[in-house]
């Protein structure tokens, strides 16, 4: 007697619409309101404008025109006119690179050398000084160490110092055979153009003998550049080494060094690495020159001497010649066939 007052219609739309549960199934069919799908919505023409912004209008291809997009054919008016209808802004006559940054313009935070570096020993009043403040100035240099070892887990400072010397006397034998190629390996672009100053004509010997006190790091520092994690180390290390240095000049005349005879050599060179560059490669990119260090001598240039000019000698006319100017009268010279 059920199934005649009730019918199991089972209506799924309805049941999402009106929040019923599927268990519901039995539902009394001539009480059952079937809600309509499409149901008639009152437009508000206050937003009739955002309505229509909704669409955009473009404007389609024409297939029937063959040389639509044959841009080959078309001349530069009808290029720009194609460009100003689609929207396109017209292009740029240069072509712009990316820059890339592989070494820093200068020192940042440069090593102060204490004055008398290389004569007093840590006995004296002096050397004890120089001692306590080099001590004092290592704690920033023991963070840019740190900072160094984020980047390179097998960073030690004493392999690094054996890698300096190497880098040192390599870039040292480059310049002597005067192989370019080898010389901005060991050296940045900034130091480049300074090692490598007035070595035209000129024939350099130089030899590395001993150390005569082991390479030491004085100074240590890391900067960001533009960006924080672009980041450069730079690195002062002292060398107190013996060294013979002899150049001569075109000619083949000695004009500084000899050698015979050598010389003790302080220096304090700075070394830079592109930390954030996975490749990056430690080399020599500046050399610190206390103020107190006694000059080196400068030498002196040779030129060939130029040719001196005479006064030209005054010649005097012949005596035929002189007689006809004097006898011979204008118009007479002005009548004569040529």
């Amino acid at each position: 007697m059920l199934l005649r007052y009730t019918s199991p219609v089972f209506i799924y739309r309805k049941f999402l619409r009106n929040n019923l549960p599927v268990l519901v199934a039995a539902i009394n069919y001539p009480n059952n309101s079937i809600q309509v799908t499409h149901i008639a919505k009152h437009w508000n023409p206050k937003y009739k404008k955002e309505r229509r912004q909704k669409v955009i209008k473009i404007k389609l291809p024409s297939w029937e025109d063959t040389d639509n997009d044959d841009i080959t054919k078309m001349d530069k008016e009808q290029v720009r006119s194609r460009m100003k209808e689609h929207g396109f802004l017209p292009q740029k006559p240069w072509k712009e690179r990316a820059t890339y940054i592989n070494s820093t313009l200068s020192i940042f935070e440069s090593y102060v050398a204490p004055e008398g570096d290389g004569k007093y020993s840590a006995i004296t009043k002096e050397g004890a000084k120089q001692k306590f403040t080099f001590f004092e100035k290592k704690s920033k240099s023991f963070m840019a160490i740190r900072k160094v070892k984020s980047f390179d887990d097998s960073f030690k400072t004493s392999f690094f110092l054996e890698e300096a010397l190497d880098i040192y006397k390599k870039a040292h034998e480059a310049l002597a055979s005067k192989n370019e190629e080898e010389i901005i390996k060991y050296v940045t672009e900034m130091a480049y153009p300074k090692i490598t100053h007035n070595m035209m004509n000129k024939t350099i010997h130089w030899k590395f003998l001993e150390s005569l006190e082991p390479a030491r790091l004085v100074h240590a520092r890391t900067t960001d550049v533009i960006t924080k994690e672009n980041i450069f180390a730079q690195f002062t290390v002292r060398f107190h080494t013996q060294q013979v240095l002899a150049i001569y000049d075109r000619f083949g005349r000695l004009i500084q060094g000899s050698e015979i005879l050598r010389k003790d050599v302080l220096e304090y060179i700075v070394f830079e690495k592109h930390l954030a560059n996975e490749y990056g490669v430690w080399r020599i990119h500046d050399k610190i020159i206390p103020s107190w260090m006694t000059p080196t001598d400068i030498a002196e240039g040779t030129y060939v001497l130029p040719k001196e000019e005479h006064d030209p000698v005054p010649t005097e006319p012949h005596p035929v010649e002189a007689t006809l100017t004097e006898d011979t009268p204008k118009d007479a010279t002005s009548a004569q066939p040529s």
